[in-house]
């Protein structure tokens, strides 16, 4: 608490030479964006949609041989009944065994396609935790006020969306200028996959020298925000415009070993708890990235105006706000790669003396920090240098969408329009997702998902009672449709 309430008091001390016309005028652009164009949603039929959708357990896992492809040729079926105007109009395609690819031809071939994704996996059911369930993880069931079960927040929600507007602008007889690519993976959630459904999706459009305008993938949601005296009624809208890498390294020790009864001052393990101590005590530096400015800048524009004497000098609140986001792990993911050890193996007896000793290090490396730069941060910093460092898992942390790019644009236009009270802004996201994977041949992607979700709903996704709310479901298909529209325009 100390260290927050020094954060605090130093930015009254540099707010306190504000100037109140600065604070006055430190406010969003005003812009006249019109109505939100009105858009039909049968809300019944893509509540019942979502819910069959979820009710099938279309589960991927590391092992391939664990997974049971008929469920997604179940969920394939079901799409094929559920959306028949999509299948009669568009050209389908399976790649390699489950992952999908959708083609709308548009009407002029001069303009680059986009591309909507989705993923069509889900996590397993933690083993021990299905009773604790209200309602049965791939039931689907739909009580009037949340629709529960596996996917409803990560992705059918979004995969099922996409769908329905697909089909509802068929229904109207719409065509769009640019052709439209849907692309659903079929094992996002195997992280860092050697061989996975997208990355086959988009050699399979690379090798047909396709270039895509731009790609939506999920990431951020519409998050209410109602900070007392400070923000009030607004809603954060997070439009993701990078994401973080992954990689798991294994350290190793090595040790003689022994009998139990006739230990050395340090063990194995005690050698591997100093490594341990190493890296978490000497954590990736912390780094205001252009993303985090430019998140900062627009919710503080949002701000009521005591709090925009602070807001409107961020400039010289830099070294503060970097500082004390480093002490809070929600927001210290934000400026730094981040150092998770996770595991740890030692002898396989309690009175035997480990010759290996081993403990597994999570790293999600923000982007401009490499895999071999992990490596070389854990040889500079661990003490034993007589270490054995392997990648046991890793993907690199993916570039910078930009945010004044006509994409952008779309998605912020569609979002002001629906709620002139949304703070749009970029941020990063800090899990994986299959838009990483399009970077050969896309420069514009971006991770939003068109939801109204609390925080404490988010926090179901891949936990117990993952659930969505019911009223938000059509508000996603109508956000679809307007960015259909719009981005396969001209």
């Amino acid at each position: 608490m100390s260290i927050v309430r020094n954060v605090v008091l130093g930015a009254i001390g540099v707010a306190s030479g504000a100037t109140a016309i600065k604070a006055a005028k430190y406010v969003p652009q005003k812009r006249d964006l019109g109505q939100p164009t009105e858009e039909m949603v049968d809300a019944k039929r893509c509540q019942e949609h979502l819910s069959k959708a979820i009710s099938i357990p279309t589960i991927s896992y590391p092992d391939k041989e664990k997974i049971d492809f008929s469920q997604f040729d179940r969920f394939h079926v079901f799409l094929e009944e559920a959306f028949p105007l999509i299948h009669k109009t568009l050209k389908k395609e399976v790649v390699q065994e489950a992952s999908l690819i959708y083609h709308w031809k548009g009407t002029r071939d001069d303009l680059e396609p986009i591309a909507l994704l989705a993923h069509q996996d889900v996590v397993p059911i933690s083993e021990g935790t299905e009773q604790d369930w209200e309602h049965e993880p791939f039931s689907g069931h739909n009580d009037g006020e949340f629709i529960w079960g596996r996917g409803a927040l990560d992705m059918k929600n979004h995969l099922i969306g996409v769908m329905d507007a697909v089909e509802t602008l068929l229904e109207e007889g719409f065509q769009p200028e640019r052709d439209v690519y849907l692309l659903f993976g079929q094992d996002e959630e195997v992280v860092a996959s050697e061989d996975g459904g997208a990355k086959n999706i988009m050699r399979t459009l690379k090798e047909r020298g396709i270039h895509l305008d731009c790609v939506l993938d999920e990431g951020g949601a519409i998050i209410p925000v109602n900070v007392k005296g400070i923000l009030n009624n607004k809603e954060l809208v997070g439009v993701g415009v990078a994401e973080k890498g992954y990689t798991d390294f294994e350290i190793t020790v090595n040790a003689k070993g022994g009998h139990s009864s006739q230990p050395p001052v340090h063990s194995g393990l005690g050698e591997l708890a100093n490594v341990i101590k190493d890296l978490e005590n000497n954590q990736f530096k912390a780094e205001l990235l252009p993303f985090v400015k430019e998140l900062f800048s627009n919710i503080g524009r949002n701000c009521t105006y005591p709090a925009r004497l602070v807001m409107c000098n961020l400039n010289l609140l830099y070294p503060l706000l970097k500082f004390g986001m480093t002490k809070i792990p929600f927001t210290a993911c934000l400026v730094r790669t981040t150092t998770a050890v996770t595991m740890a193996q030692g002898s396989p007896a309690a009175n035997v003396l480990p010759q290996k000793s081993s403990v597994t290090v999570n790293f999600r490396q923000m982007p401009g920090t490499t895999v071999k730069d992990v490596e070389n941060h854990i040889r500079k910093v661990c003490r034993n240098k007589d270490i054995e460092v392997k990648v046991l898992k890793a993907k690199e942390a993916s570039k910078f969408s930009p945010t004044d790019s006509r994409a952008f644009k779309i998605i912020e236009e569609i979002c002001l329009q629906d709620n002139k009270d949304s703070i749009v802004a970029p941020y990063l996201v800090m899990g994986g997702t299959d838009a990483c994977y399009y970077e050969p041949i896309c420069e514009n992607i971006y991770r939003y998902a068109p939801y109204r979700v609390s925080v404490s709903l988010l926090r179901c996704t891949h936990g117990t009672n993952e659930r969505i709310p019911v009223d938000t479901v059509a508000s996603g298909v109508a956000f679809f449709k307007r960015f259909i529209r719009k981005a396969s325009a001209e």
